[in-house]
């Protein structure tokens, strides 16, 4: 699914979000059709998420590096809307994927505001 539309879940299965409304992508590490950040030198990234929601339905989000979850945000409330964001920094390889997956049984909420966001940006190189 891609961000802006709407409704965003729930699956049956944890879905990789693809952030189509791109406001930099320098070097063109991001694909705005596959949802993933793709490192193309080797150093010490920052990356930040946002998750909007309300409903009841849980709004759960995480960053995942080469297929393993590396953190999450996660809200659930009743009534009302709800907000929850996290970022991490990363040492990465040359190759190495960065993306971000909606949680199985989740359900996001994105619109013309563009309340989720997926950011990221080199802090340093290395050899």
């Amino acid at each position: 699914m891609q961000s802006g539309s709407g409704y965003i879940g729930p699956f049956t299965t944890e879905i990789t979000l693809t952030y189509r409304k791109v406001f930099t992508n320098m070097g063109n590490a991001y694909n705005p059709i596959t949802g993933v950040f793709t490192a193309p030198l080797k150093g010490v990234y920052m990356f930040r998420f946002s998750v909007y929601g309300h409903g009841g339905t849980p709004s759960s989000i995480s960053i995942v590096k080469n297929g393993e979850r590396v953190v999450s945000a996660h809200d659930v409330q009743e009534k009302g809307a709800l907000n929850s964001s996290n970022g991490v920094v990363l040492l990465l390889e040359v190759g190495d994927v960065v993306y971000v997956r909606l949680w199985s049984g989740a359900r996001i909420y994105d619109g013309q505001n563009n309340h989720i966001t997926f950011s990221g940006f080199l802090l340093f190189p290395l050899r």
